[in-house]
């Protein structure tokens, strides 16, 4: 019999409960006893709660912890007042009869509960009591004791710890204690291999592809053991073995301790391997040249400050390899991740540290600089250090007060050991590098929403928001899969509107669990409004937006002026120009403030030159910029006229086309080229730039950038947006100041259904922009109305009635001096008298409108004309002309970007080629001009080519491809 000093019962080796005393049991399923006497502790959820007290033994359990300890994110709809419908059933089973409230084991305070176990004993006291023991031992050097110790706290396992109960506490806990009872393994291993008893040694490794397959510490123990024994050659396949499983599983090389073992056994190192000096070689038993070694160097106290690691993280296996992988021998390791608030920093900085605690001997520290907490509550590196010194060794007011004396009793005090150290909330460099430990082999983990490109760091992570997928995985686990999988489509838009970021996930998780009665789907409604998301993703005291609001009250005042900015770029992703204009900044200036942001986690890069918010972050500063309304309206008025100037520079009707609206004489953009480059940046988010101007009720600017965009929108065959984009500011048209507005959107509207072979619902839209323009008194859409309705009818074949309206819309270009739209009339009538067969007539048009072309220097203008003149001489059997004339308008087309244009001068020059006699070329010209078609190209375009390449693979001799061009044009007609 011996006293255990951790608890105040006596008890036997074999830890059997003394008559009468309460006994209980938490590593394996949890048990009570009362002597021999088995006591019913009731549901898992209340085994739960007396888990989480027994385990904080002595120490006040707040009602809120012992509801998130047990409950989690699904607490009880009656909240805190649960909890007394568990303590009193606990008190009634745990005490002995005739006990009062003041004397239970477990005590009802002001805020909370206490486990007071008085002469109540645990198996989880008595472990900690054991491992203190064996680590003295160890520590003395007396491995005998330390290897019962070992054994007797490896017994008292009786199985999973915790098994079956529910709860992030529990969770937490059952993960340290297998991580526990797996380094008394190891503990126990090492004992029996410096007593020389190799073969135990062995027997109680598990095989490490088994157990542990990239446990390092387990592989080298393991080398050692069969070292030890004799068998050198099978420790050298066993590092062979890991190496090979760490590089093609983890791409990494093995670390500095197990390369150290691997060149003992090479070198037959018994002073590394066995704690002993080497002895004589025999061929006899092992037993004959293995006595017991001297004494081991004691061991040093190990510490371990690190938080719970959390039940679920979900998505971040490439980070946790990265931040786990070896490091290089003798240095000291620094890892720096960054990424917005709410996005898992800290909960993965955790679990990597739990995944390497092991292979840090001297202990593990935890420090919170607490940045973006309270002003009281950010720690300066002066105070960092006390703190870190305090949890070393223990020292207090003997400490010095000046930072250059601290550093150095810091790197004394660490410069022998091998550390883990996690510094969370790092807001800069210079809070970081003091607090690096100078012990070879130590190794450093920072998180923090700011990028610390002063810290010298050999490996560096941003933590992104979680992708769909994940994000729907993470919510099934926080509401369970029953729940999750009813609503799989309302999951997947509820992880789209949470951004992907795990706070979001998490507070609308805790929404849905506090209100049953909620459907998935009803959230997502409650978030679809952007302008009250923030306020919705919300939960007592953890708010997303709270969350920004504090990274953003950190910013020097540029930065917050900026930031506010970007809340009114009406695209996803943008570049340096908008915030320019809108700060009336040099680009240059406004890029270098966009890095800033990006180093501040408030802006993605997702390429270099292209910026994007995050949804959640651009609802914040939407809602900044909805308190300085002054300053939002203007900047809202600079980035739409921006794009309005855009618009009008890169369409082929010129600014001078647009005869309302904006100045655009003075914008950024040199001339048509970079107008347009710029515009093909935004992709396919232009439409999202009408939309916000028609949102935010700038009514003339939705209209404006609809009408510039067509001719942007069109040459590279993107119809659908063109039509969207003008749906969406029509109407705005009617709101306008811009009474031009209503006649004009119809025109456009006109002109891409002309494009898309819809000549009926063109002709309705002519029609009524003529309606509109005559009452506004409006010559120059008056114009514009009549050419298209003639051009429409000359599509239809209604050639009378187009040759009036073409003919009138020549005449009123003249009167308003309009040279695109002169040019586009005769390019028409030209088409008309090609299309009845009178093409030398036609020839005379087309000559008109190259001028007109040309005088303007509009490339797309004049490879147009090109085209329909080279359609002409193709008719009249002029080959060798139409070869000249498409192949300018092809390198006219290339340059501007215009992909009908392009596929059109091709399929002509293939035709030229043909009837010149080349036609293998024309065959190539001809699948060229194919290629070069989208799925949104004219129908008609693509008819004509496909007829014309199945003419030369007729010629060519290849009836079944020239049938099978045939078949694909006729399936075309309308």
């Amino acid at each position: 019999m011996r006293t255990n000093t951790g608890d105040t019962q006596t008890r036997t080796t074999g830890g059997e409960a003394a008559p009468g005393r309460l006994r209980l049991s938490l590593l394996g399923p949890v048990r009570a006893h009362r002597g021999e006497v088995p006591i019913d502790l009731g549901p898992v959820r209340r085994q739960a709660v007396l888990a989480a007290l027994v385990l904080r033994a002595e120490t006040l359990v707040t009602h809120q912890q012992l509801l998130d300890d047990v409950w989690g994110l699904e607490p009880p709809g009656t909240g805190r007042r649960v909890l007394p419908s568990y303590a009193y059933p606990l008190r009634k089973a745990l005490d002995a009869p005739g006990t009062g409230p003041a004397a239970s084991v477990i005590r009802g305070e002001r805020g909370g509960y206490r486990f007071v176990p008085g002469r109540a004993g645990t198996d989880a006291g008595e472990l900690a009591s054991e491992i203190a023991s064996l680590r003295a031992a160890r520590a003395a050097g007396d491995l005998t004791a330390a290897l019962g110790g070992c054994t007797r706290a490896l017994g008292l396992f009786r199985g999973e710890p915790l098994a079956g109960l529910p709860g992030l506490f529990a969770d937490a806990e059952r993960h340290r204690l297998v991580r526990q009872r797996h380094t008394l393994h190891q503990e126990r291993a090492e004992c029996l291999l410096l007593l020389g008893r190799y073969a135990e040694a062995l027997d109680a490794l598990p095989a490490a592809p088994a157990a542990q397959p990239h446990d390092e510490p387990l592989a080298a123990l393991r080398m050692r053991a069969l070292y030890g024994s004799g068998r050198q050659a099978e420790a050298l396949t066993v590092y062979q073995e890991t190496r090979d499983r760490l590089r093609g599983e983890l791409g990494v090389e093995p670390g500095d301790e197990l390369r150290r073992v691997h060149q003992g056994v090479l070198r037959r190192d018994d002073l590394l391997l066995l704690g002993r000096p080497p002895l004589p070689r025999t061929t006899g038993s092992v037993t004959a040249r293995t006595p017991p070694p001297p004494p081991a160097a004691p061991a040093r106290p190990r510490r371990n400050e690190l938080p719970g690691d959390i039940p679920w993280l979900i998505g971040r296996e490439r980070e946790l390899a990265v931040l786990t992988a070896p490091a290089a021998p003798g240095s000291v390791s620094v890892a720096a991740v960054d990424g917005t608030a709410g996005v898992g920093k800290t909960a993965l900085l955790v679990r990597a540290a739990w995944t390497l605690h092991d292979q840090y001997p001297d202990g593990c520290l935890f420090v919170d600089l607490h940045t973006h907490g309270a002003p009281h509550e950010s720690l300066r590196p002066q105070r960092a250090l006390h703190r870190l010194l305090r949890s070393l060794n223990g020292v207090g007011d003997e400490l010095p007060d000046e930072l250059p004396e601290l550093i150095t009793a810091w790197r004394a005090a660490t410069s022998s050991l091998r550390l883990l150290l996690v510094v969370d909330d790092a807001r800069s460099a210079e809070q970081v590098r003091p607090l690096l430990p100078a012990g070879p082999g130590s190794r450093v983990l920072v998180a923090g929403r700011q990028r610390l490109p002063g810290l010298d760091a050999d490996r560096r992570l941003t933590v992104e928001p979680l992708v769909t997928g994940e994000a729907v995985t993470l919510l099934t686990r926080l509401l369970g899969e029953t729940r999750a999988g009813q609503e799989p489509r309302a999951a997947r838009e509820l992880a789209r509107r949470c951004g992907g970021l795990p706070l979001a996930l998490r507070i609308a998780g805790a929404r849905l669990q506090n209100r049953p009665s909620w459907t998935l789907a009803h959230l997502v409604g409650r978030l679809s409004d952007d302008e009250r998301r923030l306020g919705e993703l919300r939960a007592e005291d953890r708010s997303v937006e709270a969350a920004f609001r504090v990274s953003y009250d950190l910013l020097a005042p540029e930065l917050r002026r900026g930031f506010r900015a970007l809340g009114q770029t009406p695209t996803a992703e943008f570049d340096g120009l908008a915030p320019a204009v809108m700060l009336g900044r040099p680009l240059q200036d406004a890029e270098d403030l966009l890095e800033r942001l990006v180093d501040a986690s408030l802006l993605q890069q997702p390429r270099p030159g292209r910026y994007r918010l995050h949804d959640l972050v651009r609802d914040h500063t939407r809602r900044l910029a909805a308190a300085v309304p002054e300053e939002a309206a203007g900047d809202r008025a600079a980035v739409l006229h921006l794009y309005t100037a855009a618009g009008r520079i890169a369409s082929d009707w010129g600014p001078e086309g647009f005869p309302t609206g904006p100045d655009v004489s003075r914008s950024p953009f040199r001339d048509w080229r970079e107008a347009d480059a710029w515009l093909d940046g935004a992709g396919g988010q232009l439409l999202d730039v009408v939309a916000f101007a028609a949102a935010g009720g700038q009514h003339d600017h939705a209209c404006w950038i609809a009408e510039s965009l067509v001719d942007p929108l069109v040459r590279q065959g993107r119809y659908h947006e063109c039509r969207s984009a003008l749906e969406t500011a029509l109407p705005s048209a009617d709101l306008a100041d811009d009474r031009r507005m209503p006649s004009s959107l119809r025109n456009c509207l006109a002109i891409a259904d002309i494009y898309q072979a819809r000549f009926p619902q063109a002709h309705a839209w002519c029609t009524d922009a003529l309606r509109l323009a005559r009452h506004q008194d409006d010559l120059r859409e008056q114009a514009r109305a009549t050419a298209g309705m003639g051009a429409a009818e000359r599509a239809m074949g209604r050639f009378p009635a187009a040759v009036t309206h073409l003919g009138e819309a020549m005449e009123l270009a003249a009167r308003l001096d309009d040279d695109w739209l002169s040019g586009m009339s005769s390019c028409n009538l030209g088409a008309l008298h090609d299309q009845q067969g009178r093409h030398e007539e036609a020839l005379t048009y087309y000559a008109v409108s190259l001028t007109f072309a040309e005088k303007i220097g509009r490339p797309r203008m004049i490879s147009k004309t090109l085209c329909f003149t080279a359609e002409a001489h193709l008719a009249l059997g002029r080959h060798t002309e139409v070869k000249d004339l498409a192949r300018r308008a092809a390198e006219l087309a290339l340059e501007v970007g215009d992909l009908q244009l392009r596929a059109a001068s091709l399929s002509l020059l293939g035709a030229a080629e043909h009837g010149l006699g080349d036609l293998s070329l024309a065959i190539t010209l001809q699948r060229e001009a194919l290629a070069t078609l989208t799925e949104h190209t004219s129908r008609p375009l693509e008819r004509e080519v496909r007829h014309r390449l199945g003419r030369t693979y007729a010629a060519a001799g290849h009836p079944a491809e020239a049938e099978r061009q045939f078949h694909r044009a006729r399936s075309l007609e309308p």
